[in-house]
């Protein structure tokens, strides 16, 4: 959020309200960020109400900590403008009475690969309506590991049966397959690899070995470093 779209769609803040109010009851979660905090950016009426977990990073002038974190804190010695390390921020949150220190750090790329090739063998089989859901959009899954059961302990009922059949054909997709069909699906430019490691749910050891044997075979190519696709 920020002065542009206050601005320039008005029909976007007003969309926000009635996320804000009509929202909470379905737990649907209304994340607001800005640079530039003013009156009309952070909302008013039931967008402003709802906001009661609040971060605020330094900021450069006093007057913007009662606007983020809420009318008294500046007095209260929420001191945002005082904050002195990137990634330093207070956090408002209904059970804290006094001001509470935090910080955040920088979760680059690779991070995130490396903490889904950690993860994936442990990661439990999709329930019955989250299979459902991906076979309907036709994106292929990461592959499940074996021996794990499904969250899903409901007995099968005979309705389900052709989901279930859907389902079981779209988790044979095999790791191999999936990195074959992500190259394939690549724009001109290539894809990462990172992503690739995401929807595999293999290490990264695996996927350059296979990048690397796709490509002797003529069926990859890294169009810059650390992007591969289908070689066309």
């Amino acid at each position: 959020m920020g002065p542009e779209l206050a601005e320039d769609a008005p029909d976007a803040m007003r969309d926000t309200d009635v996320i804000a109010r009509f929202g909470r009851a379905p737990a649907v979660t209304l994340v607001a960020a800005t640079q530039r905090p003013t009156q009309k950016v952070m909302g008013q009426g039931a967008v402003r109400s709802q906001m009661n977990i609040r971060i605020a990073f330094r900021v450069e002038e006093q007057r913007d900590v009662d606007l983020i974190l809420g009318q008294g804190k500046l007095k209260a010695c929420w001191h945002a403008h005082k904050l002195n390390a990137p990634g330093k921020c207070f956090v408002s949150a209904p059970e804290h009475d006094n001001p509470r220190r935090a910080r955040a750090y920088l979760v680059i790329d690779d991070d995130v690969a490396d903490t889904v090739a950690r993860c994936a063998a442990t990661r439990p089989r999709l329930d019955t309506v989250s299979r459902r859901a991906l076979a309907a959009l036709g994106v292929p899954p990461a592959p499940q590991p074996s021996g794990t059961s499904s969250p899903d302990h409901r007995a099968a009922r005979p309705e389900d049966a052709g989901t279930d059949q859907l389902s079981g054909a779209y988790e044979q997709h095999d790791a191999d397959a999936i990195l074959k069909r992500a190259l394939s699906a690549a724009p001109a430019e290539g894809v990462p690899v990172s992503d690739l490691i995401t929807v595999t749910g293999m290490s990264r050891r695996w996927v350059f070995y296979r990048l690397r044997q796709l490509a002797d075979e003529g069926h990859a190519v890294q169009t810059i470093r650390g992007y591969w696709r289908t070689a066309r």
